[in-house]
């Protein structure tokens, strides 16, 4: 077959040349050359590097172009194409036009069937008769199955990219994890240090969708305002696209040796910093080495009409925005899907302009995560939400109008590729880093537009969302528990700490109200009372939950100290309630009913000692909040002479019942009593300290 060819093209060759001489008439034949046409309009104009079926013909012809030193076409020319390497066992390959003349405009086209065998196969051009050089075309044959394959490729890279990305994310939450809190307390209401806040944070747990929704919480559970939280809303949209920029930088080729040394260092490291670091690496290289698998998986889509033309629909800005913001919301993440387009990007198959869209729809999907989140929470983070979505609404309809001169002005600043690329090759090599710093210079745009603003957009947001007068009080719920940052433990167990330190004050006025129905035999606060224990009850239950999901992380072990003395805690708050609900209210409808009065010595005696009891309480939230070992040492000694102090009092007291005084012996029990139970709610607030000092 092959020497039959052959023969067939010397003949043409004889042939064409007496026929048509003309054509090559004073050219210096050896300057022809053979190169691969590219268009302007027209994807894959060569028809080089095509997918398709095995044993079908492929979608577009190959296209050479003959043109002499000075790049004008020549027309008349014999080009010969010839398989030179297919998938072994390979059969059926067959080439339409073997010998073709190039036109008046120097091309030469030919299609190609493809053999049985999935895999490469490669075909040289070459003129005949004329030393002018070769050309090699490579088409791709791909399984029957290809569409599962592909699908296979697609969605298993996707999985090991966000696997990755979430990796990366919570080795470097851990990492940084004990320097959140300093984050949050170093919150003010400088606008700058807010945006600057908000970039840190986000570039930590590489999701501005996931610091609004934590704003959310944080908004709602009163640790900030609703004013400092616009400063760091636009501080995390910027934190965010500093994923896209690594993701432009291609380290796929690398992704392996990421994948090496993070695993090492987790595996063999004892040190937890070092795992964190572990962690880190380690899912950064899961996430490059997800984008190698969807890049090769989807390069058979280059060439395949159906989805070229729904990527041409992207061109559409209303269109991308929809799409950018429905995929970003179904992803929970705008770094995850803009890692995608990028991904798309890379393979030449979308244009800046239609990247464009799709980012403006992504920075609008991340918006409508942290309106889900807020959809059950109360006013002020509903405020939140709306804030961020305004926000993204403002800078989209500003960006959208304009889109191909935003297209020109990301070009401009964005590094060029080297010359005689095809449009393609070209759009490959530029279009990520040209995406990534569009995500960036239109965030950074928002910053600079709405940051002196915000004192407008609180009162605008104030006028949307008014606040209900009154609120309603009377349901028993947590305020400061937030089940979205459970996987940032430092930040949970911050959050902990404000619902104990809520329950230690309802403690404490349990303890400051109960004294009343004994000294003004009225009843009234008792039902009070009762109410705040039911709360104590609840929080008591809900903050050992939230406790032992915080626990169940991988949480060092100093955060697991930390989480038992919080239950040590909430445990000691709980048993001075049950103390005052339990014992002392049922002996207060006793002695309100009863016609028994204490002396006014007995009295003093008592309003003192509890007097002492509720900065005993204090105390003990104070050092709760601030693990204060020396307010804790301060506390033990305190105790100590609380002790004295009541057996002092014991001690009066019995001498007044020697002194035969009525009152005192009338009241003897409820009087001791009464001492006996501010002793052991002393008691138990001091062994909050006590259990600071033997973990510290």
């Amino acid at each position: 077959m092959i020497s039959f060819n052959k023969y067939i093209v010397s003949l043409i060759s004889v042939i064409a040349l007496l026929i048509n001489p003309v054509h090559l008439s004073g050219r210096d034949q050896s300057s022809l050359k053979l190169i691969k046409p590219h268009s302007e309009f027209y994807l894959n104009f060569s028809g080089d590097n095509q997918y398709q079926t095995t044993l079908e013909k492929i979608p577009k012809p190959l296209r050479l172009q003959v043109v002499d030193k000075d790049m004008k076409a020549v027309e008349g020319v014999i080009v010969g194409f010839e398989l030179i390497s297919q998938p072994p066992g390979s059969e059926g390959f067959s080439i339409s036009s073997p010998v073709s003349v190039s036109d008046s405009l120097g091309y030469v086209i030919c299609y190609i069937k493809l053999g049985s065998e999935p895999g490469d196969y490669y075909i040289s051009a070459r003129t005949i008769n004329i030393k002018s050089g070769l050309l090699v075309f490579s088409a791709h044959a791909r399984d029957s199955k290809w569409l599962f394959i592909l699908l296979t490729g697609l969605i298993g890279g996707l999985s090991l990219f966000l696997m990755g990305m979430l990796m990366m994310s919570e080795g470097l939450k851990k990492a940084a994890g004990e320097k959140m809190r300093t984050i949050l307390t170093g919150l003010t209401n400088n606008r700058f240090i807010a945006v600057f806040m908000g970039a840190l944070v986000t570039m930590i747990i590489q999701s501005s969708s996931a610091t609004t929704v934590m704003l959310v919480g944080f908004v709602q559970s009163g640790l900030m305002s609703f004013a400092q939280s616009l400063g760091i809303i636009l501080g995390a949209d910027i934190g965010t696209t500093v994923t896209a920029q690594i993701i432009a930088f291609k380290l796929s080729d690398y992704s392996l040796w990421f994948i090496a040394i993070g695993f090492g260092l987790k595996l063999f490291s004892n040190n937890r910093k070092f795992k964190n670091a572990g962690d880190s690496i380690l899912g950064f290289g899961i996430l490059f080495f997800g984008i190698q698998i969807m890049s090769e998986a989807m390069a058979p889509l280059r060439t395949y009409e159906p989805f070229m033309q729904i990527l041409l629909g992207l061109e559409n800005p209303l269109y991308g925005i929809l799409i950018g913001a429905a995929l970003t919301a179904l992803f929970q993440s705008s770094s995850a899907f803009i890692g995608i387009i990028i991904i798309i990007s890379s393979q030449g198959m979308i244009s800046l302009e239609a990247a464009i869209s799709l980012l403006l729809g992504a920075n609008l999907g991340t918006a409508i995560t942290a309106i889900l989140a807020s959809l059950k929470a109360n006013r002020a983070a509903r405020k939140v939400a709306l804030a961020h979505t305004l926000f993204k609404i403002l800078g989209i309809l500003i960006f959208v109008w304009w889109i191909p001169k935003f297209a020109e002005l990301i070009q401009q600043i964005s590094p060029a590729a080297e010359a005689g690329l095809s449009r393609m090759e070209y759009m490959a090599k530029v279009l990520p880093r040209q995406i990534a710093n569009a995500h960036t210079i239109f965030n950074l745009s928002l910053t600079i537009l709405f940051l002196p603003f915000t004192k407008q957009f609180v009162l605008l947001i104030d006028k949307i969302l008014p606040d209900k007068i009154p609120e309603e009080k009377s349901e028993i719920k947590v305020k400061y528990l937030d089940e979205n940052i459970i996987n940032n433990p430092a930040l949970a167990l911050s959050l902990a700490k404000q619902e104990v330190c809520r329950m230690g004050d309802m403690v404490q006025d349990m303890a400051d109200d109960i004294i009343l129905p004994f000294f003004v035999k009225d009843i009234a606060v008792l039902e009070n009372i009762r109410k705040q224990e039911k709360q104590i009850n609840y929080l008591h239950d809900k903050i050992n939950s939230y406790l032992r999901k915080i626990t169940r992380e991988d949480i060092s072990e100093e955060r697991v100290n930390e989480s038992f003395q919080i239950m040590y805690t909430i445990k000691e708050f709980e048993q001075i309630a049950d103390l005052i609900s339990k014992n002392l209210i049922s002996r207060a409808y006793d002695w309100v009913h009863s016609s028994q009065e204490f002396t006014d010595e007995g009295k003093k005696e008592l309003m003192a000692y509890h007097t002492s009891t509720q900065k005993q309480i204090r105390r003990a939230i104070n050092v709760f909040t601030e693990l204060n070992l020396e307010k804790a040492k301060e506390m033990k000694q305190k105790n100590r002479k609380y002790r004295q102090v009541a057996i002092e009092l014991e001690r009066q007291h019995f001498q007044r019942i020697r002194q035969e005084i009525s009152q005192s012996i009338e009241s003897s029990e409820m009087h001791l009593e009464l001492i006996t139970s501010f002793k052991m709610i002393t008691s138990h607030a001091t062994n909050i300290a006590r259990i600071l000092l033997e973990w510290s």
